[in-house]
């Protein structure tokens, strides 16, 4: 079982989640509307986000084990793909690398609600996050892990919120200069989440490489 460190669970899920990943589509989409309707998306999108963590957290398990698929197998995928987007966000991708299309983008400036599709899925909670909160669910099987995960989801969507909400101002603060430096970060930190979950789901499949080198004499007989 994986030690938990609730803290870097917390910062891990909310660099993949990234709400300020958000902000430049969120104001362009959000430009014709008023103060009132634009923090009431804001508030949507939060809200979406929240839902998706909490029911990947609660029932990500239970559909994987519908395929056959065990949560440490599903690490090394998740990883691949959180890893993909970390590289994606060092190299200053406004979108993470391809989490939301061309045709989406498009879509979102001619639809009169676009809190939860785009904003919300994929863009916030996409396929990377959707995978972290499944892993990290997978950790322990008590009550109290799945609800201290849920808190955690709850300060992300909050988080989410207010960057939204505080979507102009930020912009204005950070420029697109700012924003780049923090997706930069973000991304490294994405990295290092990514690797970590390869490894750990590599050991689960060959136990071996989890071993210490006297272990490994042991049980090859040197």
């Amino acid at each position: 079982m994986w030690p938990i460190d609730y803290p870097e669970i917390f910062v891990s899920m909310l660099a993949i989640v990234n709400p300020l990943l958000g902000i430049p589509l969120f104001l362009s989409v959000t430009e014709h509307m008023s103060t009132a309707h634009r923090n009431r998306a804001a508030r949507a999108t939060a809200i979406t986000v929240f839902t998706v963590l909490v029911v990947s957290i609660l029932a990500g398990e239970f559909i994987l084990g519908l395929f056959g698929i065990s949560v440490m197998d599903f690490a090394i995928a998740g990883g691949i793909l959180i890893l993909i987007m970390a590289i994606n966000m060092l190299n200053a991708r406004s979108d993470g690398g391809a989490r939301i299309s061309a045709d989406e983008r498009l879509e979102a400036s001619q639809r009169a609600s676009v809190a939860i599709v785009p904003l919300g899925i994929p863009l916030l909670a996409g396929p990377g996050a959707i995978s972290a909160a499944v892993i990290v669910a997978g950790v322990s099987h008590t009550t109290a892990h799945k609800v201290i995960l849920v808190v955690l989801c709850l300060v992300i969507g909050l988080l989410t919120y207010v960057a939204l909400r505080a979507s102009r101002g930020v912009s204005r603060l950070l420029g697109i200069t700012g924003m780049n430096i923090v997706n930069r970060i973000m991304g490294l930190l994405l990295a290092a989440v990514a690797v970590s979950f390869i490894v750990r789901g590599a050991q689960n499949l060959f136990p071996i490489l989890g071993t210490t080198p006297a272990q490994v004499q042991h049980f090859t007989g040197g």
